[in-house]
């Protein structure tokens, strides 16, 4: 199903569509590392640091990518604060905490459904 595009920058927005620029925001939001990120920061803004060890496992350099795309694409704002280091904080926008629910059923869903799905034989690997 494809919907008309507001912008006039195209004809509509259809993810299936090989150039359909959704494509960009869908594979930056069903990476694990965005989809987490935005997850951590559902209760409010957060420091680098304390997304990081919320995120166990992600490097700094992923992470920072990652804020950097989630940034470009409007679904984080970035504030830094004037100090000596410098505070800076991470924080959804209205558009970030739009699709937090979306990311949020899907995440529960996956530790809702693990155990069945590794019971039918598909084996979830540890890393990807």
């Amino acid at each position: 199903m494809s919907i008309p595009c507001t912008t006039g920058r195209h004809d509509d927005h259809d993810v299936f569509a090989a150039q359909c620029p959704c494509r960009d925001v869908l594979d930056v939001l069903a990476s694990k590392w965005s989809a987490l990120a935005i997850g951590a920061m559902e209760e409010g803004p957060q420091r680098f640091g304390s997304i990081q060890r919320r995120l166990e496992g992600v490097s700094p350099k992923v992470l920072t990518n990652t804020l950097r795309r989630l940034e470009t694409l409007g679904f984080v704002d970035r504030t830094v604060y004037p100090a000596v280091p410098a505070h800076v904080e991470y924080a959804l926008t209205p558009l970030g905490r739009g699709v937090a629910e979306p990311l949020g059923l899907l995440r529960g869903w996956v530790e809702g459904h693990l155990d069945e799905i590794r019971s039918a034989g598909t084996e979830a690997p540890a890393q990807v």
